[in-house]
């Protein structure tokens, strides 16, 4: 039997498109025939993904073994970190919350631990799988942090696996970037990068061929491909670096307002994602006060910390716009638990703050719990009088409690969850992913429409399918645009001198 192949993308910088070009390779892997995994050692980021057992890892994993047609598994990512306030975060390890750590006690007293757990996991992994792509994190040249690093040279070492450098030439500064972050590079970890890949290219191909041949004699290392930029992907962002790119203002042109509310803790907001395949949605992320206007559907969505930021609402005033708001506000997890009448955390498990007033626009109360629930969930909820099968996940600390609430749906357990107003204008609940199941979402969005005197839509967006086809079309867009026979070739070299993880 052959040894597995492997490979591992690492970038020159946070959001150079690691997670993006990892996904590719995963589908690109798995059409060709081979049974691929993604692999991501340490992840840090407050999108998630639940598992078929009910385990917590990084949402970018989560993804990328959806494009390689496999079950994401825990080994996939090992260690995951959410951060919860400024400097402390709580440490996931093999997808069950193990506890919570400053950055400095982290990088002290985790490391040996986390080298057995990432060995533990690729050698699960290497035994399962023909083909293994492993993301790094940030950039390899931390010269501050390299001595104890656990995501990037540290694991391709590990793993034995070549290394491909990907930049990103929109943020300017491409061949500095990728010669710099070589020249840091220690000999050995610098001869295992195989070559580049240069991302989100724009214009003619030939204006940069000089850039690319200076680049090939001054550095030794070829290019592996330039990527052009692919817009309208429907493949979910990592972590919440991707915010930035989203407008904080309306576009006139559409006739649905959506106003998301970006707090600072702001976790699971993929949960939005589907709202951008409906052409008359004009998707926004409020900060401010004076951003939030007069949207027809607000969305809070999940909060790792959710009393602070909940002081966040007051202290912006956002909260008193949102108690007067006329909009129809959906909350989900944090977002669900803010729009309540307390949140109170007497074990301090996300925040010294005890308790807190919420929104008071549902009746219920919440205490955060040290057990966290993690798990994937079904129900059926009934709005504007019909039902709807609703599938997600959940993520949360908290547990929700109120004898006067009327519940937003019933669990496939029989048990209820969430709560709605008695005009269903307010709705709060647990499941993340909820506007994926598309019936749900386009009856709320008609609901907004038909009281604002619009047309409904009668076609229903398949928003999975959309994903689906996303895959495919990065997939062959990738393979179109990179040296896919040399990049084989160097994995199987690696592969034929791969020592046992």
């Amino acid at each position: 039997m052959s040894k597995p192949l492997s490979l591992m993308i690492q970038g020159t910088h946070s959001d150079a498109g690691k997670s993006v070009i990892t996904t590719a390779f995963c589908r690109i892997f798995a059409q060709d025939g081979h049974r691929t995994a993604p692999f991501k050692s340490q992840n840090m980021a407050l999108n998630s993904y639940v598992t078929i057992d009910g385990k917590e890892i990084g949402r970018a994993q989560g993804v990328q073994a959806e494009a390689a047609g496999v079950e994401a598994t825990t080994d996939m990512n090992p260690i995951l970190i959410k951060p919860s306030r400024e400097n402390d975060a709580q440490i996931v390890v093999l997808g069950k919350p193990f506890q919570n750590m400053n950055a400095f006690d982290y990088r002290k007293s985790f490391y040996e631990m986390g080298r057995r757990l990432i060995k533990g996991s690729l050698a699960t992994l290497y035994e399962q799988y023909d083909c293994v792509v492993i993301e790094g994190a940030g950039s390899p040249a931390e010269v501050n942090l390299n001595d104890r690093e656990i995501v990037n040279m540290s694991v391709a070492r590990m793993a034995n696996a070549p290394v491909i450098l990907v930049g990103d030439i929109e943020k300017g500064g491409v061949f500095a970037s990728l010669v710099g972050t070589l020249q840091l590079l220690e000999e050995e970890d610098r001869e295992r990068i195989i070559g580049v890949i240069i991302n989100k290219f724009r214009g003619d191909i030939s204006l940069l061929k000089s850039g690319l041949d200076w680049f090939e004699e001054y550095s030794g290392k070829r290019v592996l491909g330039v990527i052009p930029y692919l817009p309208g992907l429907n493949i979910e962002a990592e972590d919440s670096v991707v915010l930035q790119r989203y407008s904080t203002r309306r576009d006139e042109t559409k006739g649905l307002d959506i106003a998301v509310i970006q707090y600072p803790m702001i976790s699971n907001f993929t949960d939005i994602d589907p709202f951008f395949a409906e052409e008359d949605c004009s998707i926004r992320f409020v900060t401010t006060a004076s951003q939030l206007g007069q949207p027809d559907l607000i969305i809070l969505p999940g909060s790792k910390n959710t009393i602070e930021d909940l002081l966040f609402l007051k202290a912006t005033g956002l909260f008193e716009k949102l108690q007067k708001s006329e909009a129809v506000i959906v909350g989900i997890c944090g977002g669900y638990q803010m729009l309540g009448v307390s949140v109170s955390d007497p074990e301090a498990v996300e925040t010294p703050h005890e308790t807190e007033a919420g929104l008071g626009l549902l009746p219920v109360e919440t205490v955060m719990d040290i057990e966290k629930t993690t798990v994937r969930s079904q129900g059926i909820a009934t709005f504007r009088g019909k039902e709807f099968v609703i599938k997600g996940y959940e993520i949360h600390m908290g547990r929700s409690s109120s004898s006067e609430r009327i519940p937003f749906m019933e669990t496939g357990h029989g048990l209820p969850d969430g709560a709605k107003s008695e005009d269903e204008r307010i709705i709060g609940t647990y499941f993340h992913g909820l506007f994926y199941n598309d019936e749900f979402r386009s009856a709320l969005l008609n609901s907004i429409r038909k009281v604002k005197q619009q047309e409904e839509q009668t076609e229903i967006i398949r928003y999975n399918d959309l994903k689906e086809k996303s895959f495919v079309t990065l997939a062959d867009h990738v393979r179109k645009h990179v040296d896919l026979a040399a990049i084989y070739k160097e994995m199987e070299r690696y592969s034929e001198r791969r020592m046992p993880v």
